[in-house]
């Protein structure tokens, strides 16, 4: 356990941003799976209406260094092109 003060700080200020990220990735991953089940029902309509949504969390995530730049320009480049294969 921290034994000064500032290290009892930094624990602290770790413990909120890791359940801060944790939601974000959760959220990532959430919306990601929503998107895929609706383009294996057949739904390309509704995912491409959810798109915005998932370009929007995972800009901020990768804008916040949650994730990678890259990893964010290949989630949504591999989910727009199954969007686009299926309709």
């Amino acid at each position: 356990m921290a034994i000064t003060k500032s290290a009892k700080k930094a624990f602290r200020q770790s413990l909120k941003r890791r359940t801060k990220n944790l939601s974000i990735k959760q959220k990532i991953k959430s919306l990601l799976k929503e998107v895929k089940s609706l383009v294996s029902q057949k739904k390309t309509e509704e995912a491409k209406k959810l798109l915005p949504q998932v370009y929007k969390v995972l800009d901020k995530a990768s804008k916040t260094g949650l994730i990678k730049k890259n990893t964010a320009a290949r989630k949504k480049s591999r989910i727009t092109k199954l969007i686009n294969s299926k309709s």
